[in-house]
Order: C-alpha cells, then structure tokens, then sequence
C-alpha cells in the first residue's frame, strides 16, 4: 500500500513540475534569457526529483 501512496506522489510531483515549469518557458512573453533561466531551474527540479525517486526505489524496494 505504501509503494502505491509513493509512486502516485511521485506521479503526481511530476505531473505538477511539468505543468506549471515547461508551461511558463513555452509561453512566456519574456525575452529568451528569462525563459532560458526558468528553463535550467526546470530542468534542476526535474534531476532532483528524479534522483529523489530513484534513491527510493534502491532503498525501500529491496525483497
């Protein structure tokens, strides 16, 4: 039951970074180093969330 909860949190946090972190450097009406910036700290997110999952998976998944 936990795996389920984590993994749809998980699900979730990716689901919010994309929407509103791709969303404002696709559409923005900014100049290109702006959307550059929101671009890098999206990417930043995307690595620490990613890292965070799979440190998870390593640790709690073991049978």
């Amino acid at each position: 039951m936990k795996k389920i909860l984590v993994y749809t949190l998980f699900a979730v946090l990716f689901l919010l970074l994309t929407f509103f972190g791709m969303g404002p450097v696709m559409l923005a009406d900014g100049d290109i180093g702006e959307r550059a910036l929101t671009f890098i700290a999206v990417l930043c997110g995307y690595t620490l969330l990613l890292g965070t999952f799979r440190w998870w998976r390593k640790r709690y998944n073991k049978k």
